[in-house]
C-alpha cells in the first residue's frame, strides 16, 4: 500500500464504521495499526507476526487520532548496548553517592580548616620528603658521572685507552642516573596531585561549610 498514515487510517476507520467504535470482548478500546512495511505506511486492525518487532503508530478506532507509539524491538547488540550504557549510569550514580557521603563524613569529621590540613600534613610531608630524596639522588649520580667522564677524558688526553673498568662504570652510572630521573619525574608528578587533591578538598570542604551555615540560617530564620 502507498497510501499516508492519515489517508491509510482515515480509510480503515471510515470502512469499519460503528463496529470500529465498539469495545472488544474484554472491555479495551479497539485499536488500529500502522507501520512501515516495505517502504510503505500500512495500517489494519490486527498486527500480524512479521510487523511485531516493527515500530508503530496505534491509532483510536473510534477518532482516527493516533494513542500511542511503540519503537521498533532492538537487537542482540543494540539490547548489550543499552544494557551497558544502564550500568554506567548506575554506577556513576552509586560514585557521586559515594563522594557525597565521603564529603559529608569529611565536614563532620573536621571542626576547622586547621584540622583539615594537619590531615593531610603526613601525606604533604611524605611526598615532599621523597621527592627531596629523589633529588639529591639525581644530584650525586651526576656529580659521580661527571667525575667519571672526567677521568675518562684526560686519559684520553694523555693518549691513553679508558680502562675496561672505568668504561663499564661509566655505562652503569648513566644508567641509573637515567631511572632515577624517570623516578624523580614521577614523585614530581605524585607530589604534585598530593598538593592538588589537598586544594581541592579544601575548597570543597569550605563550600560545604558555608552551605550547611546558610541551611542552619535559614532553619534558624523559619
Amino acid at each position: 500500500m502507498h497510501r499516508t498514515l492519515w489517508w491509510t487510517a482515515a480509510a480503515l476507520v471510515a470502512l469499519a464504521g460503528p463496529a470500529a467504535a465498539q469495545r472488544n470482548g474484554d472491555g479495551a478500546a479497539k485499536k488500529l495499526y500502522c507501520w512501515n512495511e516495505n517502504g510503505s505506511k500500512v495500517c489494519g486492525d490486527a498486527l500480524p507476526a512479521t510487523a511485531v518487532d516493527s515500530a508503530r503508530t496505534e491509532i483510536s478506532a473510534r477518532s482516527g487520532l493516533a494513542t500511542g507509539r511503540v519503537d521498533r524491538a532492538l537487537s542482540a547488540d543494540e539490547r548489550a548496548a543499552a544494557a551497558a550504557r544502564a550500568e554506567a549510569e548506575r554506577q556513576a550514580a552509586l560514585a557521586a553517592e559515594a563522594q557525597k557521603r565521603r564529603e559529608l563524613a569529611m565536614v563532620e569529621s573536621y571542626a576547622s580548616e586547621a584540622e583539615l590540613r594537619r590531615a593531610y600534613e603526613h601525606r604533604l610531608s611524605l611526598s615532599q620528603g621523597t621527592l627531596q630524596s629523589s633529588r639529591m639522588a639525581v644530584t650525586g649520580l651526576r656529580q659521580s658521572l661527571l667525575s667519571l667522564l672526567r677521568r675518562a677524558g684526560e686519559a684520553e688526553l694523555m693518549g691513553k685507552p679508558v680502562a675496561k673498568p672505568l668504561g663499564d662504570n661509566i655505562r652503569t652510572q648513566h644508567a641509573e642516573l637515567q631511572r632515577q630521573q624517570r623516578l624523580l619525574t614521577d614523585h614530581q608528578r605524585e607530589a604534585a596531585e598530593v598538593q592538588g587533591e589537598f586544594a581541592d578538598t579544601l575548597a570543597r570542604y569550605r563550600a560545604l561549610k558555608i552551605s550547611a551555615a546558610d541551611a542552619a540560617a535559614g532553619g534558624n530564620g523559619g
